[in-house]
């Protein structure tokens, strides 16, 4: 039935979808920012005491996009707009301490290699201090904002399976108060309900009456079953009442930054597909086949005044070549040589064939643990890089023994091939050194979101997240 709009649209309330939210915040930094800019220019006009005034600050608002720019690369670096963390006022503390202090050490490593009076000396410092308050004001203001986390959003669930007990997890971990479940709807023959304790609606003819009184912005579509004719009415029914209405994967990868690979199945296959099409128009490929090019010339350059120290350094520690190649799967499931600095022992698979590496790993010398926890060992696949066979950015390329194993146990595996691999990835920093059957599905769903969601800016965050993670020796 469908219910006439005055008495659906009665108590419906505005609320920010997930996406919106994230730019909500990115804003609220920018005016902070600007804000920030001006006062610290104003200071610096006033202790300087050489009379300047409004024209000197006007004419020195190009800071305001350098700084703003500069955060919002080192923010999204440090993951500062998850919601997971931005829901919490501790972490988010802590993240906006580690960008602030980021921030003033590349100005400061700016200002040393420039002329003394092309930069400002005591602007920077102004600016840190004034920035990190407001912004922090901003952020614990923010959960008061209309349609924020003070409401979040109230939502159904269609379905009660494996697949409604993933978004759920997904959500509690990931954006745990962004959403309030108020039920799950399960027709006859359904799964056991995912979460014992959400109310549970087992006739979906009432779904409008429900969505109604519990106050519903959103349902979510998680049944593993064709819905009955009733069921898809209902449905129908919510949406003719401005409720919004999402598949669990497309939900789960907003959430989680991955593709949930083993729900989407003959129903959502689409959501494999790169969210945009191929096109001759599409200048992304050309950009990043030059930046491919330019960084590892660079690259190769500064690898070359390394290697001796990092040679001599594996000659004293073990016997053995320096460099060693190994098969591996690229672009459309061509095999090439992957060249990578030898970090374990000579003839390391001898005895044991093709087999994962673990974190303590007897195989691994010493300086090739270093080596590995620096990533510097893969260092000469811009050799690769050169060539053609490889990017510096895409999915890690496998060997086609694993290749093999796990295209027959994990759906949609060889979906990772649809482009070139890469030195590192969104799987590399977002996850751990996969060891497992489980990992390589886990680093596959990173994959995927990445093919869907190529574009240069995400190519630029996970460049500065692996900078970080090499500097901070977290590399495996």
């Amino acid at each position: 039935m469908t219910l006439p709009p005055e008495v659906t649209h009665a108590r419906r309330r505005w609320q920010l979808q997930l996406s919106e939210r994230r730019i909500l915040l990115m804003l609220g930094d920018a005016a902070a920012i600007f804000v920030a800019v001006v006062l610290s220019l104003t200071i610096w006009v006033i202790v300087d005491g050489r009379g300047l005034g409004v024209r000197f600050v006007v004419g020195h608002l190009y800071w305001f996009p350098i700084l703003a720019g500069l955060w919002l690369l080192l923010a999204s670096a440090n993951d500062f707009y998850s919601l997971r963390i931005s829901s919490r006022i501790d972490t988010s503390l802590m993240r906006l301490v580690q960008v602030t202090l980021q921030i003033v050490v590349v100005y400061l490593a700016i200002f040393f290699f420039s002329p003394r009076t092309a930069l400002p000396r005591l602007f920077i410092f102004y600016y840190a201090f004034l920035s990190f308050f407001l912004i922090m004001a901003w952020r614990l203001w923010r959960p008061f904002l209309l349609g924020w986390t003070g409401t979040p959003r109230r939502a159904l669930v269609i379905g009660s399976g494996q697949s409604a007990r993933t978004l759920l997890d997904a959500l509690h971990s990931e954006a745990p108060d962004d959403y309030t479940i108020v039920g799950m709807v399960a027709e006859p023959g359904s799964d056991p309900p995912a979460d014992p304790q959400i109310p549970l609606i087992a006739d979906g003819r009432d779904l409008p009456r429900v969505a109604r009184q519990e106050d519903v912005s959103e349902l979510i579509l998680a049944y593993e079953q064709e819905p009955s004719g009733e069921l898809f009415q209902a449905i129908m029914d919510c949406y003719e009442q401005g409720i919004s209405i999402i598949p669990m994967p497309l939900l789960y990868e907003q959430v989680t930054g991955r593709v949930p690979i083993e729900h989407v199945g003959q129903r959502y296959w689409m959501s494999m597909l790169p969210i945009e099409a191929v096109s001759i128009f599409n200048p992304y490929p050309l950009v990043k086949r030059a930046a491919d090019l330019a960084l590892s010339i660079v690259g190769l350059a500064f690898f070359g005044l390394l290697l001796p120290l990092i040679a001599m350094a594996m000659k004293l520690d073990s016997p053995g070549p320096i460099f060693f190649r190994q098969r591996r799967v690229g672009k459309s499931g061509r095999l090439f040589w992957l060249y990578k600095l030898r970090s374990m022992i000579p003839d390391a698979e001898r005895d044991t064939g093709p087999r994962w590496a673990s974190d303590d790993d007897p195989r691994i010398t010493r300086v090739g643990r270093l080596l590995r926890k620096t990533r510097l060992d893969e260092v000469p696949q811009l050799y690769n890089v050169l060539r053609g066979e490889m990017s510096i950015i895409g999915p890690r390329p496998e060997r086609p023994e694993f290749v093999e194993e796990l295209s027959q146990t994990i759906p949609f595996y060889r979906t990772r091939h649809v482009v070139k691999p890469g030195i590192t990835g969104w799987a590399q920093v977002r996850y751990r050194y996969g060891a497992s059957e489980e990992d390589a599905l886990i680093k596959l769903q990173y994959d995927l979101y990445y093919i869907r969601h190529r574009s240069i800016a995400l190519d630029v965050l996970i460049i500065l997240r692996t900078i970080g993670k090499m500097l901070a020796l977290q590399g495996t």
